[in-house]
């Protein structure tokens, strides 16, 4: 059990700190493109152009925002693409070295970019390299830390245990904000060195103490796909009362294509990519709109939008906490979804009339929309991991764990992109995008359970 525990924060800093180094590009922006003619000019400057002398070429042309969207599809579309790649190498090589060596190197790119600032860098082709090459490295991190998790906890697993744990994406995003925060207005390169600093010494952590199995510790295994209690793969999350099944240890990884044939994984890959789009766009794109919306400084708007992942840890958990005790994943995910799309629409038309209602707005509505995400991530890991296809082959779950997120991870690009295409038109039609989302990754959620139901009656068919 304190091996257990250990693992569990351990990994939990891991992916905080992933997180922790995604962020500060989010609190940046508002400084790379500022409104110049509130600003005191330097005399000592020479200026040229009194409308844009504050802002960091090439991001003081009136395309900003799409410029910004490239840099975020850099890093997300990379990421993406790498994701499917980054299971497969998940299962073949030892955890501890791919995640130290993933945690290294996200912390040199992120270190990369904040050097832009002190070398003088005005390229957009060089910040795009760095952030494509960031995103393809950070691909390690989900994978390897399910899969590690998997390896150590088997029985007892629920909602609320996993909804506590998979905060450590909201705690990254919130410690990034702060982190980036402090240096934003006075040298914006120190935003990305600081996190990248702090994700590398992970990785040295990471190096030194993690264990990745409980076989390495000589105890008895209990592994994910072995449980007294079989999760049913779909989405409901009801709990199987057959009887233990005995299972046998697979050696091989699983392919692919076999990955893919598990039935739920396609459909929990498809909730994933729309409930990510919105988060996505919140994680990318709030501290800007905080800023234009709100005329906020760039590091009060970056310390504002921490309260929207502040709401996101307390909607995982309260997720979590509901699915335990309803038995029913699917119906807490579609009932926060549906009931995230108004208050989305709220937020944009009466989030910034007074500080109160900012501050409430952002917590519900962060609790609505990553509370779903955080439950159809934690619930794939668990579910599918126990899968009756998947009998005692625990090295499955790094692959499932990747294709899903993958998937993911298409709409986490796609978001970013399109309110860098839309904002230009109005803030208005980047929150009817956002919402247009969250009912499209509900409808897959209820299409999902309907394909689950179908696939018991069929087994009841079969075993009458």
């Amino acid at each position: 059990l304190p091996y257990r525990g250990f693992i569990l924060v351990l990994t939990f800093l891991f992916y905080t700190a992933y997180h922790l180094s995604r962020k500060p590009i989010s609190i940046v922006k508002s400084e790379l493109h500022r409104n110049c003619s509130n600003i005191i000019q330097p005399k000592d400057i020479n200026i040229t152009n009194n409308v844009t002398w504050c802002d960091w070429p090439p991001f003081d042309q009136d395309n900003y925002q799409t410029l910004f969207g490239v840099l975020d599809n850099c890093f997300l579309v990379a990421y993406a693409i790498g994701m499917f790649f980054s299971g497969i190498f998940g299962e073949r090589l030892p955890l501890r070295y791919y995640l130290s060596i993933g945690m290294l190197m996200s912390g040199l790119f992120t270190c990369l970019f904040g050097l832009g600032f002190y070398w003088n860098i005005h390229s957009l082709g060089y910040y795009a390299f760095v952030q494509v090459m960031n995103g393809l490295v950070q691909t390690t991190g989900w994978p390897a830390v399910v899969a590690c998790v998997g390896n150590w906890f088997g029985k007892g697993k629920r909602g609320f245990i996993m909804g506590v744990w998979n905060s450590h994406t909201s705690v990254g995003n919130i410690l990034g904000s702060l982190i980036a925060g402090v240096f934003v207005s006075t040298a914006w390169g120190l935003s990305f060195i600081v996190p990248g600093i702090i994700i590398a010494c992970t990785g040295v952590l990471c190096f030194f103490f993690l264990v990745e199995s409980e076989n390495q510790e000589g105890g008895e295994t209990a592994p994910l796909l072995r449980d007294s209690s079989i999760v049913d793969p779909s989405i409901n999350g009801a709990i199987s009362t057959e009887p233990d099944v005995i299972v046998e240890e697979h050696s091989e990884a699983i392919s692919f294509l076999g990955a893919l044939c598990i039935p739920g994984v396609v459909e929990f890959s498809l909730c994933l990519l729309f409930a990510k789009l919105v988060s996505y766009t919140f994680l990318y794109w709030l501290p800007l709109y905080i800023s234009n919306v709100a005329h906020f400084e760039a590091k009060e708007a970056g310390d504002m939008s921490t309260l929207f992942d502040v709401g996101g840890i307390l909607g995982g958990i309260l997720a979590g906490l509901v699915s335990d005790y309803t038995g029913g994943r699917a119906t807490t995910c579609c009932v926060m979804l549906v009931v995230a799309a108004p208050m989305l629409f709220l937020y944009n038309y009466i989030g910034q009339r007074s500080l109160g209602t900012t501050i409430g707005m952002l917590l519900l509505c962060g609790a609505l929309v990553n509370g779903p995400y955080a439950l159809i991530t934690t619930a794939v890991s668990a579910d599918l991991g126990t899968h009756e296809s998947l009998k005692g082959n625990a090295r499955a779950l790094s692959t499932v764990t990747a294709i899903i997120d993958g998937t993911g991870s298409i709409g986490a690009a796609l978001g970013p992109l399109l309110a860098g295409v839309i904002s230009p038109s109005g803030w208005n039609n980047v929150f009817y995008m956002l919402i247009s989302a969250d009912v499209l990754a509900c409808l897959v959620r209820e299409q999902s359970l309907s394909v689950y139901l179908h696939r018991i009656n069929l087994r009841e068919a079969k075993l009458s």
